[in-house]
């Protein structure tokens, strides 16, 4: 008999990730502190929550997809959080991304719970949510994570062990530091190819032909085109997610110059209002500095 899945946090990944369990055949709960987004599930077949708490008493599988900690404490204490419902014994995955450390004070404060934790955030964004096409980055007790299998790929097509807690979100720091770099490495060379009088088509028709050619390219081609960046996601998560990585790599050691150039470009873009558009609205910034210079 499937576990019954009590999914927290209906956003941009939320909805499609907690839609894909549903129609893989599990029962699905759902929770989200503004309840009108949790209307498209409900029509689709999950039964709606009124308390985190809820969630806990009724689910033998917690998954939580959340902006970061502070949403995650929001959820987990208090009179109606998790924590006060009947967890114990049961599992509770973290797909949101926070840093390492977080991740380990949470696999700390569930294990005095009696809740296994799995920190497995994910690396992809709202077009591979909707398609069951993320890369899971899992990390806790291993023999759990390959129990959890069948339920992980139905919103992911590959599993990563990572390790124990607190790996899986060092690998998402480390994917959304490269994606960041990536990202602004494109955003940079087109604006400067344009400065230089290329059409944007054509650069991409060179970019997309080579070696250069990558996934993240080829979904970013028509913001690029139309300089129009709707959210796959948002630059606000962005730059949450590189101040993790500077704040991950201080502690550890790391060398992080390009992340700390990017930190401050995506800091930029948030100072011209475009927190809620997609990261690759950064090459608005690049172009408004050229502007200033020209």
């Amino acid at each position: 008999m499937k576990q019954k899945i009590g999914f927290i946090g209906m956003g941009i990944m939320g909805q499609p990730m907690s839609r894909n369990i549903l129609k893989a055949g599990y029962d699905v709960m759902v929770y989200n502190r503004t309840v009108e987004k949790t209307h498209p599930l409900k029509e689709a077949g999950a039964a709606v929550a009124s308390t985190p708490k809820e969630i806990a008493d009724w689910a033998d599988v917690m998954i939580l997809m959340l902006t970061g900690p502070e949403a995650i404490d929001a959820v987990l204490n208090g009179e109606t959080g998790v924590l006060a419902g009947k967890a114990s014994g049961k599992v509770l995955i973290n797909m949101s991304t926070v840093s390492p450390a977080y991740s380990r004070a949470m696999d700390r404060i569930l294990k005095a719970e009696s809740v296994v934790f799995i920190d497995a955030p994910v690396s992809g964004s709202k077009k591979p949510a909707e398609e069951g096409t993320l890369i899971i980055l899992a990390s806790g007790p291993e023999e759990k994570v390959t129990e959890l299998e069948p339920l992980l790929l139905c919103m992911g097509k590959k599993v990563v062990y990572c390790g124990e807690a607190g790996k899986g979100s060092a690998m998402k720091m480390m994917v959304n530091l490269l994606l960041g770099i990536m990202m602004e490495g494109l955003c940079e060379a087109i604006n400067f190819g344009q400065k230089c009088g290329l059409t944007v088509d054509s650069m991409l028709d060179v970019i997309l032909s080579g070696p250069l050619s990558c996934g993240l390219y080829n979904l970013k081609t028509e913001m690029m085109k139309q300089d129009e960046f709707p959210p796959q996601f948002p630059l606000k998560h962005m730059l949450k997610d590189i101040r993790f990585v500077l704040q991950t790599a201080d502690e550890n050691g790391a060398a992080t110059p390009a992340g700390h150039t990017i930190f401050q470009l995506y800091r930029q873009a948030q100072g011209h209002g475009l927190s809620d558009m997609d990261f690759a609205a950064v090459k608005k910034v690049l172009k408004s500095m050229s502007d200033e210079e020209g």
